[in-house]
């Protein structure tokens, strides 16, 4: 199982993903609540769990408040981890862009594409589906695509060895 993370300065996603890559819960939470629900993953998982955290990237860019905010709580999850005694692998956002879609100058759509096209069954415009008749990512929203981003380039670059 994997445990991927999206952090933020307030919100993160998150999807827990089982061992046939398929998303089997997931949302967006208050970075608080994300504790939270991380500790009962652990507890409910224990060592089959693989937690997976994307990393704060440097470009020798100017940022803002909220990205060092960012970082708190990707420590804050890290440490949680290890509290635990369980390890938590940081996975950067240009290894997701070369991972899923073989560029450094990839966006979010670009990712998004990339995770329908691998994965999707039938409605591959969106690959969510309806209600009625849902697919693959059936429920996502921002956050989540980009922790499911997460949790597969982690499993493509140290469970299946691609890279």
């Amino acid at each position: 199982m994997i445990l991927a993370i999206d952090p933020g300065n307030i919100e993160s996603g998150i999807v827990l993903i089982d061992d046939n890559l398929k998303p089997i819960e997931f949302g967006k939470y208050v970075n608080e609540n994300v504790r939270q629900e991380l500790r009962r993953y652990i507890k409910k998982y224990g060592y089959d769990l693989c937690i997976v955290i994307e990393m704060i990237d440097s470009y020798g860019m100017a940022v803002g408040k909220e990205v060092f905010e960012t970082c708190v709580w990707i420590g804050r999850y890290k440490e949680m981890a290890e509290y635990y005694n369980m390890n938590a692998t940081y996975i950067y956002r240009k290894e997701e862009k070369l991972n899923l879609c073989h560029s450094n100058r990839a966006n979010d759509s670009n990712i998004r594409r990339a995770l329908i096209d691998r994965f999707a069954k039938h409605d591959l415009k969106n690959g969510k589906g309806t209600k009625k008749n849902p697919d693959w990512f059936y429920g996502f929203a921002k956050d989540v695509w980009a922790a499911y981003a997460v949790g597969i380039t982690y499993y493509d670059m140290y469970v299946k060895g691609e890279q």
